[in-house]
C-alpha cells in the first residue's frame, strides 16, 4: 500500500552535536546539491555565532544556549494557521485553514532559510545567525511573514465555512 509521505522521518537521524532531529531536518533544508558536510558547518557556524552574542550580552531575557535560542526562534516564527485558495461556485475565496504539525515545522524553516538567504553581502552563517537571533527576539523577516500569513487568515476569516 502506498504511504502518504516518504520514509524520510523514520529514517532521519540526530545531528551529532546536539542530538536533536529538528536540528538534523534544518540542516537537511539548508542543504544544496547533497553536501550535507557543508550545511552542517554553516548551521553549526551560526550557532556558534549566537553563542558568542549571548556570552556577551548576559541578559536574563535572553535564553543560555544557542540551541535554546534556536527553540525559541522556531516557536515564534511557527504559523498556526494559512490561508488556501478555494474554488467555489465560480469564485476564488481564500480559505483560513489550519496547520498540522509537519506543514508547521516547513513552513517555518522555509521562512527562516529564505529571508536569510535574500540578505547578500555576508557570509550565509552570518546572515542565519542575525536571522535566529532576530527571530527569537520577535523581530525579522520570517516573524514578519507569519505575522502577515496570519493578518491574511484572520481577515479573510468570514470564508471559514469552506474549509471543508
Amino acid at each position: 500500500m502506498a504511504r502518504k509521505f516518504t520514509a524520510s522521518a523514520t529514517q532521519l537521524k540526530p545531528d551529532p552535536r546536539y542530538h536533536d532531529l529538528v536540528v538534523a531536518k534544518f540542516v537537511n533544508c539548508i542543504m544544496y546539491d547533497g553536501k550535507k558536510a557543508t550545511a552542517m558547518k554553516l548551521v553549526y557556524d551560526a550557532f556558534d555565532l549566537i553563542q558568542n552574542k549571548l556570552d556577551k550580552d548576559k541578559s536574563e531575557a535572553l535564553p543560555k544556549t544557542a540551541f535554546e535560542l534556536f527553540q525559541l526562534a522556531l516557536d515564534n516564527v511557527r504559523p498556526t494557521v494559512e490561508v488556501r485558495s478555494k474554488r467555489v461556485g465560480g469564485a476564488n475565496y481564500q480559505v483560513p485553514m489550519q496547520l498540522n504539525k509537519r506543514r508547521q515545522q516547513s513552513l517555518t524553516f522555509r521562512w527562516i532559510i529564505g529571508s536569510a538567504r535574500e540578505e547578500k553581502g555576508k557570509p550565509i552563517a552570518t546572515r542565519l545567525a542575525k536571522e535566529l537571533y532576530d527571530a527569537a527576539m520577535n523581530t525579522g523577516k520570517s516573524v514578519t511573514t507569519k505575522e502577515n500569513t496570519h493578518r491574511m487568515a484572520d481577515a479573510n476569516r468570514a470564508f471559514a465555512h469552506f474549509a471543508w
